[in-house]
């Protein structure tokens, strides 16, 4: 007899659903460090945290909505997504908070994140379909 608790089921699907989000969130605050470090800014961690919050928060919030926890490793359903909806959700968040979108900024954020957010993806796919073979 197999077991069919909830735990049996649901224990692999979130702790691959908390990998995610947390490589999500280290490249969205890698991607501030490194714009931070490219225009000599403080390295602390509440500068940081500054340029970071407002990424992090589209992060979650696409996340959130997004249903992102069901397949976070594909690239099509998930990362495409989170890439847009954290650029999107950022930049809405910066002007918002009066942090600057130059059209530059935005370009290399989103090149940037694209990179970051589907890069992984991508790579975990081409493991994956090489792993079947």
């Amino acid at each position: 007899m197999t077991d069919r608790s909830p735990d049996s089921t649901v224990r692999p699907a979130v702790g691959l659903a908390a990998l995610a989000l947390a490589a999500d969130a280290a490249l969205v605050l890698l991607f501030a460090g490194l714009g931070r470090s490219n225009h000599a800014r403080e390295a602390t961690l509440l500068g940081l945290l500054e340029t970071a919050w407002p990424f992090l928060v589209g992060l979650l919030l696409v996340w959130g909505w997004g249903l992102v926890w069901k397949r976070p490793a594909s690239l099509l359903r998930s990362g495409v997504p989170v890439w847009i909806g954290t650029l999107v959700l950022g930049m809405g968040l910066r002007l918002l908070s009066g942090q600057g979108t130059a059209p530059a900024f935005v370009l290399v954020a989103a090149i940037t994140l694209g990179v970051f957010l589907l890069g992984w993806r991508g790579i975990t796919a081409l493991v994956l379909r090489i792993r079947r073979r």
